[in-house]
């Protein structure tokens, strides 16, 4: 898939190989878009070059008023960020809304952006924040809006040689509020049909709260995310009565210009825009926007801080024909792996370390089977280059058992008989185990959030959820 994986321990080294391979080259941070498309042969590259392992790149921060998000910052970093929930909270809940857990502890909000399909959900965040992307590259650097950035479907405005080094929006004020929706075919773990973002600021005249601005982001609907303009302006001055969002609602949905596909036709999507706008404004009338978080969702960051450690001293590189050692601790083990630079952590798993109780599904991130542990953190392991394991610290479910006793949710699995075909399993398991290390008495609907990520094709998940609890239940006796 590529012919050479490089881990940079700086920012400017990885502008100077951007720069040696020019349009030969991709930057990597999660990769849960880039290794599909390399996989099915849609993009074709010769050099990958790795900027999860340079310090400070999973920053957020706030500065002048404004938040800023570096490149490496990854979604389940995004939502847990208290800082992110007061100032930037429609994208917070765009965060949670995206995949599931194992997938947002590899996934960059800066990659969602740059992969630039009018579908993903933290785009029309930001476009509703009034986003700035800083595209950086050895000539210089330059700083652009998204509707500058954004060319059509997965085009943008970002040179072979360059990399978007921050993103920044400013920061919500007291007297904004906004909010994130979504729909799609099911609740977790889909692409939206049409998703939005609202941000509306208020003042007060006459003792009346006024729209005094709108900012109306709409994804899904058009070949970029677009801004409802004429809906907006009609807010403007508004008390936001049933019949101003109504008329701002239709406004809305004719600013759409949807395509037919196999998930939902044009007409159904223009629609959709009603309802959801209108919805939208009816919640943010009420100020009870953020009754749409959860108090504390799962991030299956087990005992982790969700950092990846990052590397010092000299650029790694790992050829895919090569014998470049993978050197790594895989439960509890110092193993060393040559021949692996071309595969992912998944196939050096099974095919080169005989750890075979990790799954090989989908290998595409939809089925959660090849769940494993990389630095504390649940990833899925199909979507790890090996290469980026180099020097990390892997569980399996193998590395559960200690002294010859199974973990709590491998014994709660036999108990509440939660195992049909098992091919499944050892995915659930590893996401349970998390899950029990980070919250160790999870309710419900944390256990269900926690497990989206796993898919169960004996419809057994019933059982599962009982499973976990049994073990929370025992543990904490």
């Amino acid at each position: 898939m590529w012919q050479t994986y490089y881990t940079p321990a700086s920012i400017d080294e990885a502008l100077r190989l951007l720069s040696e391979y020019g349009p030969e080259a991709r930057i990597i941070a999660g990769g849960t878009d880039l290794l599909i498309e390399l996989r099915r042969g849609d993009r074709k590259v010769c050099a990958l070059i790795d900027i999860t392992r340079i310090e400070g790149l999973d920053r957020l921060w706030v500065e002048d008023g404004l938040v800023h998000l570096g490149p490496a910052l990854t979604h389940n970093q995004a939502l847990a960020s208290r800082t992110l929930l007061r100032d930037g909270f429609p994208l917070a809940l765009a965060c949670w809304q995206l995949g599931f857990p194992q997938l947002r502890n590899r996934a960059t909000l800066v990659g969602n952006m740059v992969t630039a399909s009018p579908a993903n959900d933290t785009i029309a965040a930001l476009v509703a924040l009034d986003g700035r992307l800083t595209l950086r590259s050895l000539r210089g650097e330059r700083v652009l809006s998204c509707a500058e950035f954004y060319e059509g479907v997965r085009r943008t405005a970002l040179a072979a040689d360059e990399m978007v080094t921050e993103v920044a929006f400013p920061a919500l004020t007291p007297n904004q509020r906004g909010l994130f929706m979504k729909l799609a075919l099911r609740r977790a773990h889909a692409i939206a049909l049409v998703n939005l973002a609202v941000v509306l600021t208020f003042e007060q005249q006459n003792h009346r709260e006024i729209v005094a601005e709108a900012r109306i982001a709409l994804g899904s609907v058009a070949p970029t995310v677009i801004r409802a303009r004429e809906a907006e302006a009609a807010l403007q001055g508004t008390a936001l009565s049933e019949a101003e969002i109504s008329s701002a609602a239709d406004l809305a949905a004719r600013a759409a210009a949807p395509i037919d596909d196999l998930r939902a036709g044009a007409d159904y999507r223009r629609q959709m825009v009603r309802v959801l706008v209108q919805r939208a404004l009816s919640t943010l009338r009420q100020g009870t926007e953020r009754a749409a978080f959860p108090a504390r969702p799962p991030l299956l960051w087990g005992r982790s801080d969700g950092r990846y450690p990052p590397v010092t001293g000299d650029t790694l590189s790992h050829t895919s024909a090569g014998d470049e050692p993978v050197a790594l601790v895989v439960n509890g083990e110092q193993v060393v792996v040559r021949g692996a630079g071309g595969k992912t952590l998944l196939q050096m798993l099974r095919e080169d370390l005989g750890l075979t109780g990790t799954k090989d599904g989908c290998a595409e991130g939809e089925c959660g089977a090849c769940t494993v542990w990389m630095d504390g953190l649940t990833v899925l392991s199909c979507l790890v280059p090996a290469p980026r394991a180099h020097g990390t610290h892997i569980v399996t479910i193998e590395g559960l058992a200690r002294e010859g006793h199974l973990h709590p949710v491998q014994q709660a699995f036999i108990d509440e008989g939660a195992v049909q075909c098992g091919y499944c399993t050892p995915g659930f398991v590893m996401a349970g185990a998390s899950l029990l290390d980070e919250i160790p008495r999870p309710s419900q609907e944390q256990i269900v959030a926690a497990l989206t990520g796993n898919l169960c094709r004996c419809t057994g998940y019933y059982k599962i959820v009982r499973a976990i609890e049994r073990a929370a239940a025992h543990r904490e006796a």
